[in-house]
Order: C-alpha cells, then sequence, then structure tokens
C-alpha cells in the first residue's frame, strides 16, 4: 500500500466515523521536538537539563528526581503498572514515557498541563512525587558552584531559580525523541515495512480503526476517550491506594458518593468537573510502545497481546464509553499482524543513556 494512499484511506476512514474534517494523517518524527518562544533549546541548557533530570537534590528527600520515576532503561518510564510515588506514599497512575513527550500539546493522561515546563514542575512538587519544597531545591542548587555557574551562562543570573531548573529539564526532554523507527523510514521512503508489519498497518487504518483514535505525528488524537479499561485491584486491596486514590478524590473535587469509593479514577473529569468526562483519559502516542509498558492509565495490560485482545473484545464497562469502542472479530493472524505493525513504531533497540557523574556540594564564602 502506498503511503499517499493510506494517508487518504485514513482521511476517509475518519470523516466516516464522525470525526473533524482537520483529522491529522501520519508524518515522521523530527530529531528534536519544537521549542516554545520563551525557552529555546540551546546545547548548554541541554546539558545543564540532564543533570538536572537525574539530580536526585530536586526532590524532597532525595529519592525522586525525574529520572526516578523515568529512566532510560525503563522506556523512560519505570515499568510498573502504577509510578512507586514518593516514601511513604503510592502513585496512582502509570508513569508515562519521557520519548516523544515534547511533541504533545498537553502533558499528564488527563491533560492538565501545557507544557513539559509546567509538567516538569508538577512533577517535582507533587505530594505524591517528587515532593520538593522550590526554596529548598533552590538553595541545594546555590550550593552547587557548577550550577551557579552554568545558571549565569545560560540566562544571566547570580543564583540558580526553579522555574529556570524546570526550563532546562525541559529543554533536555525535548531531545528524547525516537526518531528512527521503521515506521518513519518507511513514511520517509527510505525502506519497505515487513509483510506482515504491512497487513497490520492496513488493519490498523482499517477493520480494527486503531487510526481512528491513534493518529498524526504521535499516533494520538490528543482528546480523551473511556475505553471501559478494568480497574487495578490494588485499589480494593491496598490500604495505601486506597489513600491515595481518596486524597486524589478530595484534593481535586469530587462528590461524597464518589470520595466513597477508592477504586475508580475518574481522570479527565478532575479537570473538567463535567459527569460526561468521568472515566476519559487522552490516547496516548504509541511510538517507543515496545519498550514502554505495562500500558493504560493503571498499567493493567503488560503486553501488547493483552492489549489488542481487550481492543478485540470492544473494551470493558465504563462510566462514559466512548462509541468508537465495538468488537473487531479480529482472526489469530490478524492480531499477530497488527502487533508487528506496532513493532515497527519503535526502534531497534532501546535508547539509553548513561546516568551523568553529577555536580558535587561546595560551601559558599558568603
Amino acid at each position: 500500500m502506498k503511503k499517499i494512499d493510506i494517508a487518504l484511506f485514513v482521511f476517509l476512514l475518519a470523516l466516516g466515523a464522525g470525526m473533524p474534517s482537520t483529522f491529522v494523517g501520519f508524518e515522521p518524527l523530527p530529531k528534536e521536538a519544537p521549542a516554545p518562544p520563551d525557552n529555546p533549546t540551546t546545547p548548554e541548557k541541554v546539558a545543564l537539563g540532564k543533570l538536572l533530570y537525574f539530580d536526585n537534590r530536586l526532590s524532597g528527600d532525595l529519592s525522586t528526581p525525574c529520572a526516578g520515576c523515568h529512566f532510560p532503561a525503563l522506556g523512560w518510564g519505570d515499568m510498573g503498572q502504577l509510578s512507586r510515588g514518593y516514601p511513604g506514599s503510592v502513585h496512582w497512575r502509570n508513569s508515562q514515557t519521557v520519548m516523544n513527550s515534547g511533541f504533545y500539546a498537553k502533558l499528564f493522561w488527563q491533560g492538565s498541563s501545557l507544557s513539559l515546563e509546567s509538567q516538569a514542575k508538577g512533577a517535582a512538587t507533587g505530594n505524591l512525587a517528587g515532593n520538593v519544597d522550590t526554596a529548598m531545591a533552590e538553595e541545594r542548587m546555590a550550593q552547587v558552584p557548577h550550577y551557579v555557574d552554568a545558571f549565569k551562562s545560560i540566562w544571566g543570573v547570580n543564583r540558580p531559580s526553579f522555574e529556570l531548573a524546570m526550563k532546562a529539564i525541559a529543554a533536555f526532554e525535548r531531545t528524547i525523541v525516537s526518531w528512527d523507527t521503521p515506521f518513519d523510514n518507511w513514511l520517509r521512503g527510505n525502506q519497505e515495512l515487513p509483510e506482515d508489519a504491512e497487513r497490520g498497518l492496513e488493519l490498523f487504518v482499517g477493520k480494527a480503526g486503531c487510526a481512528l483514535c491513534h493518529n498524526g505525528m504521535l499516533l494520538s488524537d490528543e482528546r480523551y476517550h473511556d475505553l471501559g479499561v478494568p480497574e487495578n485491584p490494588l485499589f480494593t486491596s491496598s490500604p495505601l491506594h486506597q489513600i491515595t486514590l481518596r486524597y486524589q478524590h478530595f484534593g481535586k473535587g469530587v462528590h461524597e458518593e464518589d470520595y466513597r469509593g477508592a477504586h475508580t479514577d475518574y481522570g479527565l473529569y478532575y479537570t473538567t468537573k463535567i459527569k460526561s468526562d468521568k472515566g476519559k483519559f487522552r490516547t496516548p502516542g504509541l511510538r517507543y510502545i515496545a519498550f514502554s509498558g505495562p500500558f493504560m492509565h493503571n498499567g493493567v495490560f503488560g503486553s501488547l497481546e493483552e492489549v489488542v485482545d481487550f481492543y478485540d473484545s470492544g473494551g470493558g464497562q465504563g462510566i462514559n464509553k466512548s462509541p468508537l469502542m465495538r468488537p473487531l472479530n479480529l482472526t489469530g493472524e490478524e492480531k499477530s499482524d497488527l502487533i508487528a505493525f506496532l513493532h515497527t513504531l519503535s526502534p531497534a533497540e532501546p535508547i539509553l543513556m548513561g546516568v551523568p557523574t553529577l555536580p558535587p556540594y561546595a560551601p559558599t564564602e558568603e
């Protein structure tokens, strides 16, 4: 199937399903995500951001740097069903991969952050994640001569600030891109897809209907859908997870009857407070999927085979289940072909990075 044929077919398929006319077809990834005007990417800023990404001094008790939940060798996530969270607590959602995150318009499963800069701050200061006081983080950085010099060289400031640290981390994350995949190279006309993967692509945009939501450069419509994903049983058996979810219910605001139940994550509803948004989560991009499991917002599926079986069955019992979810009636061979295509969305090998040597403290003379 030619690229232009696929693009046209996906477009017509989307229109037939009632998707907006602004539907976006597939595109290859560039080598670096675009930067906002107030935070242009520079080599010096990226180098500083890399250090800060791995530096535990930007977390409350020195245990949860960015890399603590988004580690390169773990798919730039943590490979757990639910993120481990800050000591003494547990997180309530799957830790999404940082890979290609710079291309998203909104971050987090409920789209509550509008930039990598604000996402980094939300994670670093969040009670169940980094849990750091920004003034403490600034004081720690101020006692590291290398950081003082770097902030002065890049921004002309005499003292490191937390906001600028988040800009450096975001600049680094925008360079974490899986642009060299079989699918990208096929889109660029540089290689052919294997026969089973090409059949899987036809299923992806045809019978399986995956492209209705997984389209565009990221293979995500960046919209929100309730798929009826099964609840993670930890929320009915683990007191710490029940505490965590009730804390989210209380902090983000829900009615008392919802607060009393400590097993359902309401997703987008926390942001909008619209009942029809309960149970909806942002469509995750499918790039780097071979290395970024477990899958879904609560990590309930451990393999692509489980994910495909879930979609094939028409999904689960959702609060506001999407009408796009329907039984697919895929054969065993079709499922295998579909998974073969999904593997072309990742590079042949994971993108790894060693932990840098962090600059040491040194007492100031002041």
